[in-house]
């Protein structure tokens, strides 16, 4: 069985090869080619763990999450997580995988393969909102994506911004990283938008005009009662991508609007349907873009699975008896 850290996995792939392989989980759950039980929840007082399976015909697997939100006190993530990979014959374990590491890159890939299929290749500029974990995966990878010049940083707390700003400066060369003052800073100059945080209410300005030509990605909010766009974000949306059909219940951010009347039901698509060609959009122009990610059990098999296939064919992590 094979062992592989965070930085076997950053070693194993490229996050333009994650985004492929992010863009075929997608295709194989628009052909239902798969199993995956809804997310257990295991709590035991203040902390929960998290057990995502899924199954497809050639592999098996089983994310474990560990929320214990005390950790913060003790200057420890609040967050652990592993990937435990089998064979879809047998059942025999092949890796183990950190489950943080791979949540981090195979969530950056989710919102790329959505810049990838639903923006303009003419986009110059983007803007991240939330300066966590996510917030620099998300950047790093969009711009494996398309050519942005400048890369806008906001968040209500402007040491992290700058924090952020500071790493994304060190990972992106052929950009330039730009702290913003305020939210509505960031959307003004920002061609692609993506929300990184875990906000309850709406992080970026109730302003319809601000949004024009606007691609928006949503990564944030995985609950009902969290949302982090703003009723006027949806004022010149025609279509809205979603990566499953959970996220009408799972997130604030669809279902708050579905049951205010702000979109219509079949205005909402899975991003499968556009990347297979049954829905066409044209990015561009006034119509303001939006793909809302919730993930699921369906990407961590499948990039877990190509992490392990490359990693062996390159020698990468450590292999032990088990």
């Amino acid at each position: 069985m094979l062992i592989l850290n965070q930085k076997d996995l950053l070693r194993a792939v490229s996050r333009e090869d994650t985004v492929d392989c992010v863009e075929k989980a997608v295709l194989v759950y628009e052909d239902k080619n798969f199993h995956m039980p809804d997310r257990m929840c295991v709590e035991y007082g203040k902390n929960s763990l998290l057990l995502m399976p899924c199954f497809t015909k050639k592999s098996m697997g089983t994310k474990l999450v560990s929320l214990f939100p005390e950790n913060e006190r003790k200057n420890m993530p609040v967050l652990f997580g592993v990937m435990v990979l089998n064979d879809g014959e047998t059942g025999k374990p092949l890796a183990v995988l950190n489950g943080s590491a791979l949540t981090a890159l195979r969530t950056g890939a989710v919102g790329g393969a959505g810049i990838r299929h639903m923006t303009s290749k003419k986009v110059k500029t983007l803007g991240i909102v939330g300066a966590g974990v996510q917030g620099f995966h998300q950047a790093v990878t969009a711009c494996t994506q398309r050519q942005f010049e400048t890369v806008y940083v906001y968040d209500k707390f402007s040491e992290k911004a700058y924090q952020l700003c500071k790493k994304l400066s060190e990972a992106l060369k052929d950009q330039t990283v730009i702290e913003a003052k305020s939210s509505e800073e960031l959307l003004a100059d920002s061609d692609v938008l993506i929300t990184a945080t875990t906000s309850s209410e709406p992080v970026l300005p109730d302003e319809a005009k601000l949004f024009l030509g606007k691609h928006v990605v949503g990564i944030g909010s995985y609950k009902p009662d969290m949302r982090e766009f703003p009723k006027a974000l949806y004022t010149h949306v025609r279509t809205m991508a979603v990566d499953t059909e959970y996220a009408l219940v799972e997130s604030g951010d669809v279902k708050v609007p579905l049951e205010k009347g702000w979109i219509r039901k079949d205005q909402i698509v899975t991003l499968g349907k556009i990347i297979s060609g049954k829905v066409s959009i044209t990015p561009g122009g006034e119509e303001t873009t939006v793909f809302k990610s919730v993930g699921m059990a369906l990407f961590d098999l499948m990039v877990s699975g190509f992490i392990y296939k490359r990693a062996v064919e390159k020698g990468i992590g450590r292999e032990v008896v088990f």
